[in-house]
């Protein structure tokens, strides 16, 4: 049987205390503490055709299933829809990171839209990105035959290349697939500097909104040239964000152009057509630089940070072979030169800054390192959640780089883990955590159902801090909290005419409540019928935690 306590502070209970863990903790929560943001974290193994909502203790309060694996982000948007990548088994495109398409789920798992990128000669991959318009951003790799790839100034000849394109589709939510209204290729921005009898021949190193042909990082004959693992939209200036792995870069470029400007080096806000506005993380790849100017190391989750945050306005970006011997990985924020326009100032020589703004590296860097895939979120109050993706770990630090929360995936490729035994191929390729009054929850009643994994027996805490509280109540008012025989609830007339109470295995008990009184906008319930424990109280837009002595 899981124990629960549930701990508030200011408006409901003050008390203090930690959690209790099974010995042989291999899975599932290890820490929970007051300092930790509460929310609900979400997360798909790359393994499972699952995605999951957990809360702070570990346990589920809410699953999707699909009948493909995802390939490889997942998204909870604020109109309570799933939106996730997913696996189509491409042949052509066989890398990691490969997808062929995406889909939209709702609340009860139903695909409600679909839209396929998978062919030949083209593939969905890693990530896309939903846009305030609706439509959606993704990363699509663009095969280019062998005798392209030469024709472009390409030196390494005799073999296909994987290029990249970012594509906006329109969804047709009515009668399903969608329209691509905007596309961007890398293919229209190349530079080479050796052959003059060949495309895109110019200088290099004067040519930083270009990308060199001939740079190449490890095998020269990966088809898999730059590999963009994360896209990434900024409203304001309405600028797309890229992390390209290969290269070690991030790049910014203009949203506000045309298709076909996109495909030039002029037109749209910023009136570089398509070129890069701005780039970052390894000058060598535009000849502004030696390795001991690199700062970027096969990145991931490079993405803007939101202004009402801690840092915002920067780039956070997850680091993953940021040192070796030993290996370890940072989480970095970088402040680009960029004015309120959304201009980003550039003199030659390598793009500014010279260093990170923040960092955030173990004690012992050695006990952090992922090789691959993870990410990094910026927290409401001013945490960092981390997704240590090849092992399945998420962590919260504080801003003094305490863990302040922490947690392992128990779900691998053979299924799902038993607490005490080791778990290996649990990867995820990021996680995120959404507030507890986020908008995507509303209408929805989220229970704790118990730890994903099987025999855990621990206790946990949930610690709710005063401003979490106002969040949960958003108007309602429920007191007293713990109660003994009754309790008021005061709020909107129209939010009291729905309230349901469930226990803390999703069973809805609302019968098992006696006379209820109900003014315009009071109600007062007698709870007298119901055994001491928790309970969860819904009204139309909010969820309370109540506690029976």
């Amino acid at each position: 049987m899981i124990m629960r306590k549930i701990k508030f502070g200011l408006l409901l209970v003050l008390c203090l205390g930690g959690n209790i863990l099974i010995a042989q903790q291999t899975v599932g929560l290890f820490s929970n503490t007051p300092d930790a943001y509460n929310g609900y974290t979400l997360f798909a193994p790359m393994m499972s055709t699952t995605t999951y909502l957990i809360d702070n203790c570990g346990e589920k309060v809410h699953n999707w299933n699909s009948t493909f694996r995802p390939a490889l982000s997942v998204y909870m948007l604020e109109n309570g829809t799933l939106l996730r990548t997913r696996n189509t088994g491409n042949s052509t495109f066989n890398a990691g990171g490969s997808g062929g398409g995406m889909e939209m789920l709702d609340w009860n798992g139903n695909v409600i839209w679909s839209y396929t990128i998978s062919s030949a000669s083209e593939c969905q991959h890693h990530d896309i990105e939903y846009l305030p318009n609706g439509n959606i951003l993704a990363v699509v790799w663009d095969a280019k035959t062998a005798a392209e790839a030469t024709q472009a100034g390409r030196s390494t000849s005799g073999t296909t290349l994987w290029s990249e394109k970012i594509v906006e589709i329109q969804p047709d939510l009515v009668n399903g697939g969608g329209t691509v209204v905007w596309e961007w290729k890398v293919w229209d921005h190349l530079v080479q500097d050796t052959d003059n009898t060949k495309d895109n021949f110019g200088t290099v190193s004067t040519s930083p909104g270009l990308v060199d042909v001939n740079f190449v990082s490890g095998n020269p004959g990966n088809e898999d040239w730059l590999h963009i693992n994360s896209v990434d939209y900024h409203a304001e200036f309405d600028q797309i964000m890229v992390s390209v792995h290969n290269l070690s870069e991030i790049w910014i470029i203009d949203h506000s152009t045309t298709t076909a400007q996109a495909a030039t080096h002029s037109g749209g806000t910023y009136n570089k057509g398509g070129d890069l506005l701005y780039r970052w993380g390894n000058p060598q790849v535009y000849d502004q630089g030696s390795s001991g100017d690199e700062k970027l190391f096969k990145q991931h989750d490079a993405h803007w940070i939101a202004d009402s945050l801690t840092d915002g306005g920067k780039i956070m970006v997850f680091n993953n072979q940021a040192g070796a011997a030993p290996n370890y990985s940072e989480v970095n924020v970088i402040d680009p030169p960029v004015d309120a326009a959304g201009n980003y100032s550039y003199s030659g020589s390598s793009y500014l800054p010279a260093s990170f703004q923040w960092t955030y590296q173990a004690a012992n860097p050695a006990d952090f390192y992922a090789s691959n895939i993870s990410g990094a979120q910026r927290l409401p109050n001013g945490n960092t959640l981390i997704c240590e993706g090849p092992s399945g770990k998420f962590f919260e630090t504080d801003p003094s780089d305490s863990i302040v929360w922490e947690y392992i995936n128990p779900v691998s490729q053979s299924g799902i883990t038993t607490q005490g035994n080791a778990v290996t191929q649990n990867s995820v390729f990021r996680c995120y955590r959404y507030p507890l009054n986020y908008p995507g929850f509303s209408g929805q009643t989220l229970v704790p159902q118990g730890y994903i994994e099987t025999g855990s027996t621990f206790t946990c805490d949930l610690f709710t801090t005063a401003r979490e509280v106002e969040a949960m109540q958003a108007g309602i008012s429920v007191y007293p909290n713990p109660f003994e025989h009754q309790i008021m609830v005061e709020g909107e007339a129209g939010e009291l005419e729905q309230m349901l109470i469930f226990n803390t295995l999703g069973q809805n008990v609302t019968s098992l409540v006696g006379k209820t009184i109900i003014s315009s906008q009071k109600a007062r319930l007698d709870m007298s019928r119901l055994g001491i424990g928790i309970y969860i109280l819904t009204t139309k837009t909010t969820a309370h935690r109540l506690i029976r002595q």
